[in-house]
């Protein structure tokens, strides 16, 4: 067991671009983890700098996302903190003040070199087998020179020095790593019209909002460091503590065909996770399940659960794959744990959805999907399932329709002395119960006709509820009252083709 310390601070700082996606519900749910376990801080920030990527309407995804999923955070919008603003776009006097100090601290250089020299000069270093990165032409260019490039109307970037050291790191993850000078080039921090870069307003946020720990995607490890670099400078001019970060890289979610499960591919959008009723604690107990575990044999757990045993040193380091399968039969064990108000309620947006209730359910349509839930929750394995298996009992008596491939299939001429002797004994039951409703069917179809129950109770199911697979027949007649399923199994009988 870790042991709790208050002083964690760690932080979440997607880019409003586009929908949320898995990959990143899952560095937010180890970061929200992590935070909670320890009993430390979650910042929560948004990195909006890229204004021509970046949008309110997904800066609002981004918040409905983490309300939705239930993750709670300490500093961050909505919440505020010390360390206010937490959206970059309104920190840019910071980041211009930190580059003018590096600058003159000479951990920072200005580079006059052309996209198309930068280009030209990287592939000539791999024609000779040399690294490509940059090459440090600009690092000791004297005043005359500057002015001579500013006359030909070039303006600058600022690019960072590395040190002309090895950079070795513990990562909580991975253990040990180095990074050797040649493989970590000067870099750009800001713009030549400058805007600060990601390269440079992430370490500073974290050095002034005092992150200890920075948990986040293997494809950034790269970066890690020229951010480690960044920090020491930053810790010489003064801003921040002056301590760096401890650094944990999280695996791949690998997706289809081997490959990282990109933010394009369909099945990373949250969006469609919650368009199909996946629970949020079910949804993340499965991306939990990608790069950690509670335990060798328990695939499902609460967050509770998750919280008091989280530990960063257990995350796996090798790439996870993401199995649909495997989500959705979690999403369905936690379906099955909820109470059944809990259940019935969380089914109400879906059927809205397709116009099967009002914005305002009355009191007996209400009733009525409290009495049919049970049916379904040990069937269901997403929420909107629900618009299948209980919509025939919502739907208006003139738009009830029986599904076309079932039809062709049940509701054959052969159907015809089933669904005769079926009305026949329901008009003449007396009591309308699930119990006496089987027995007299019972008696009238496999006893009186002769028939197998599979044979004779399938068209009337489909007679019914409009389909081969729904809840309990005879509950379902129950719930639907005498007098309409027998004008359904009427219209069935009505519309079977002659013999």
């Amino acid at each position: 067991m870790v042991t709790p310390d208050p002083a964690v601070r760690v932080r979440f700082c997607p880019s409003p671009t586009g929908n949320p996606h898995v990959g990143l519900v899952r560095t937010a749910l180890f970061n929200w983890a992590f935070a909670r376990h320890h009993g430390g801080t979650l910042v929560f920030r948004i990195e909006d700098t890229d204004a021509a990527r970046d949008s309110e309407e997904s800066y609002g995804q981004l918040l409905d996302a983490m309300r939705w999923l239930g993750f709670d955070w300490d500093e961050g919008p909505e919440v505020g903190g010390p360390h206010a603003p937490y959206r970059q776009s309104q920190r840019m006097d910071v980041y211009a003040d930190v580059a003018r100090r590096l600058h003159e601290a000479g951990h920072a250089y200005e580079c006059f070199c052309s996209a198309e020299e930068l280009e030209a000069r990287r592939d000539a270093a791999r024609a000779a087998g040399l690294p490509s990165g940059y090459d440090g032409l600009c690092r000791t260019l004297t005043d005359e020179q500057k002015a001579i490039f500013r006359a030909e109307g070039r303006e600058p970037i600022l690019r960072f020095r590395m040190p002309d050291t090895t950079i070795v790191f513990e990562d909580l993850v991975r253990g040990t790593l180095s990074f050797e000078p040649k493989d970590v080039p000067d870099y750009g921090i800001v713009r030549a019209n400058g805007a600060p870069l990601y390269t440079l307003v992430n370490p500073v946020d974290d050095a002034l909002m005092g992150i200890t720990h920075v948990l986040r995607g293997e494809d950034l490890l790269s970066s890690t460091p020229r951010q480690i670099a960044l920090y020491a400078a930053l810790a010489e001019i003064g801003v921040g503590t002056g301590a760096t970060p401890k650094f944990g890289h999280l695996p791949y979610v690998m997706g289809e065909g081997n490959k990282k499960l990109s933010k394009r591919d369909p099945q990373a959008s949250l969006n469609l996770y919650r368009e199909r009723g996946f629970l949020p604690e079910g949804l993340l107990n499965y991306l939990a399940l990608l790069g950690w575990s509670l335990a060798e044999d328990r695939d499902r757990f609460s967050m509770a659960e998750m919280v008091e045993a989280f530990d960063i040193a257990k995350v796996n380091a090798n790439p996870a794959r993401f199995d649909l399968k495997k989500c959705e039969s979690i999403n369905g064990d936690h379906l099955r744990l909820l109470e059944p108000a809990d259940f019935a309620g969380r089914l109400v947006p879906y059927l809205q959805a397709a116009g099967l209730l009002p914005a305002e359910p009355t009191a007996a349509q209400r009733e009525l999907l409290a009495k049919a839930a049970p049916l379904t929750q040990e069937r269901m394995v997403v929420l909107s399932e629900v618009v299948d298996m209980l919509g025939f009992l919502f739907v208006a008596p003139e738009a009830f329709a029986v599904d076309a491939a079932d039809a062709a299939k049940v509701l054959t001429a052969d159907a015809r002395p089933v669904l005769a002797a079926g009305i026949t004994a329901l008009e003449e039951l007396s009591d309308f119960t699930p119990e006496p409703i089987q027995a007299a069917l019972r008696e009238a179809l496999v006893e009186g006709l002769g028939i197998k129950p599979k044979f004779a109770f399938t068209p009337l199911r489909v007679a019914v509820t409009g389909r081969r697979i729904s809840p309990p027949l005879f509950e379902s007649m129950e719930l639907l009252g005498r007098p309409e399923v027998l004008r359904r199994m009427q219209a069935a009988l009505d519309g079977l083709p002659q013999a």
